[in-house]
């Protein structure tokens, strides 16, 4: 399982979510599937984040056929 690079700072954040969502993600890390509650949405952050980097890169090279020497 990835994990944060020890020497980049953390930052405390507070957030909402469903009561049922939040039981999820315990019987997650109850399992063993995440080593705590906070790692498991780190991950789910940073695969968020690369799958809309590799969105916008699809986009740029779609208008790259469309738009030749943009």
């Amino acid at each position: 399982m990835p994990k944060t690079k020890a020497k980049e700072k953390m930052v405390l954040i507070s957030v909402h979510i469903p009561k049922q969502m939040l039981d999820e993600l315990d019987e997650l890390v109850k399992q063993g599937r995440f080593p705590s509650r906070s790692e498991a949405i780190r991950i789910a952050i940073r695969d968020l984040l690369i799958r809309e980097a590799r969105l916008r890169m699809q986009e740029n090279e779609q208008l790259d056929v469309i738009v030749p020497g943009r």
